[in-house]
């Protein structure tokens, strides 16, 4: 099993880190930094410590994506925003000898914050600097750095070629090293599989700071872009519970892992406004992407999911890049450029996952609303369509083990507006989630590891217990948590990479 990447510097991915017992000290941390770096590559403008208030807090909420976790706590003792990969050497190795945690962020969307956040004193290894992407049409296969965005990526790929495509998630701002790294997946998935499926290569900083690839690590790993037509179809249609969205919900889960692989469909249940006012109703909405032109679409819709009622005015057609757009919800003519934007908005926002391997009764989506219904701010599920490739990729081949039986995955998600309304909106969402509870998998209730949920099981910040990382660990990645817990004792034998969902080196005889 592989589970390597093919970005530029990205930590191993079944690490992230450990505390010693010495109180740490900054002023030693960056005395080392300078001592490990070459005046060729200076660190100095990389290094924001809490001395500069102004600069130092810039430099953490701009890619704090979590409001709950908005002003840093008086256990980060530096922020290093690296430019070259020897400042990230540099940082691992100096973190380790001075007895610190380190943080390892992207994009920022870790879910949890536990890319920038801890109960002990640590340092943030910031690596959204690090973003070139080198794209080799001929080979069909890039180098993309951790710190690169997904928007990037596809604008990148779009100018060297018009028919290739990498098959990874639709929010263009977020982070391609948690992404790829984590098992992201996107609307290519019943067709090409997620991002661990295409790998090509890895360069990896391992805990004594040293550079690692596929030839040093002995790993085979090989993958390619994927090929798309000059034509695709999507299409977006609501249908509220008044509209029969219940019913056409349910006819969904029942065909959409068996429509042919070419159609990748999404249900999106969402509280909105009702026609009267103060009333509110559900509108699920459906979310669609064909590999072909829309009179084909057409003809299958229709034929296994006519209760939708798709019309050829509800069909857009387009190349693969302008679906980037269309999913991201960007209004048609929106140039590409919008991609490589890099917006300041957190949120207040919570979410969880799900694995649903059996058809939810009507009856189980109306116990959902109800409790939806209680939010007094935005709240959804999200549904995602699996079947296709995704059956026949053995759940053993790479680390994310989510493969064939399952019919779709679930995230649930709240956003608010106030911290005084926190409590309130993660215990409803707990709720929710145990409303759930009898339609979803079971023994080990699965999740899905990007969409990180410190409910399911967790670790103090600074040390890891074997038996509570089994639980989260399982429910993650079910049988290949063995073998992560194996190579991570073989290139981090010591813990020193770590986090609250870490997973622990143990080795089996």
């Amino acid at each position: 099993m592989n589970y390597a990447i093919s970005v530029l510097c990205i930590v191993l991915f079944v690490s992230v880190l450990e505390v010693a017992v010495a109180k740490p000290n900054s002023a030693s941390f960056i005395e080392c930094l300078h001592y490990r770096t070459s005046p060729e590559n200076p660190i100095t403008d990389a290094i924001f410590t809490p001395d500069n208030t102004t600069t130092f807090f810039s430099s953490y909420v701009s890619y704090t994506k979590n409001k709950r976790y908005y002003n840093p706590n008086q256990n980060l003792l530096a922020i290093v925003v690296a430019e070259h990969v020897s400042h990230v050497q540099a940082t691992v190795v100096c973190a380790k000898t001075k007895g610190i945690q380190l943080r390892t962020r992207s994009g920022g969307h870790d879910l949890e914050g536990l890319s920038y956040i801890s109960s002990v004193p640590f340092v943030i290894l910031d690596m959204h600097n690090l973003r070139s992407i080198t794209v080799d049409v001929t080979r069909k296969k890039a180098w993309v750095q951790a710190g690169a965005t997904l928007g990037e990526l596809y604008v990148k790929i779009k100018d060297a070629n018009r028919t290739l495509a990498f098959p990874a998630g639709v929010c263009p701002t977020v982070g391609a090293g948690g992404h790829i790294s984590g098992g992201g997946y996107g609307n290519l998935m019943r067709k090409y599989g997620i991002t661990v499926d295409h790998v090509v290569d890895a360069l990896l900083v391992d805990v004594n700071g040293k550079l690692l690839n596929r030839a040093t690590m002995g790993e085979d790993l090989f993958g390619r872009f994927v090929e798309v037509p000059k034509i695709m179809t999507v299409f977006r249609v609501n249908k509220t519970l008044e509209q029969g969205g219940t019913d056409v919900l349910y006819k969904w889960q029942l065909v959409s892992t068996k429509f042919p692989e070419d159609l990748f469909m999404r249900a999106w249940p969402q509280v909105v406004n009702g026609t009267k006012n103060g009333e509110k109703t559900i509108a699920v909405v459906f979310y669609a992407q064909f590999f072909g032109r829309a009179d084909k679409l057409m003809a299958l819709l229709n034929k296994r999911l006519p209760e939708l009622g798709l019309t050829r005015e509800d069909c857009h057609e387009m190349s693969w890049f302008e679906t980037t757009l269309f999913w991201a919800d960007y209004p048609e003519g929106t140039p590409p450029t919008v991609l490589l934007e890099r917006p300041t908005n957190p949120g207040f926002f919570k979410s969880k996952s799900d694995y649903v391997k059996k058809p939810i009764p009507k009856e189980g989506f109306e116990k959902l609303w109800k409790k939806m219904f209680e939010f007094k701010h935005t709240v959804w599920m999200q549904m995602n369509a699996y079947g296709g490739l995704m059956d026949r990729i053995p759940s053993n081949a790479t680390a994310f083990p989510h493969r064939k039986g399952n019919m779709f995955k679930v995230q649930y998600s709240t956003t608010w507006l106030d911290a005084s309304e926190t409590e309130t909106s993660l215990s409803l969402m707990k709720e929710l989630y145990e409303v759930a509870e009898p339609y979803v998998s079971s023994n080990p209730r699965e999740a899905f590891f990007n969409y990180r949920d410190i409910d399911i099981g967790s670790n103090p910040s600074g040390e890891t217990s074997v038996d509570e990382a089994k639980i989260y660990g399982t429910k993650y990645f079910l049988g290949n948590l063995k073998r992560l817990m194996e190579v991570k004792a073989k290139y981090d034998p010591d813990n020193f990479f770590k986090n609250e969902q870490s997973i622990p080196p143990v080795r089996f005889m």
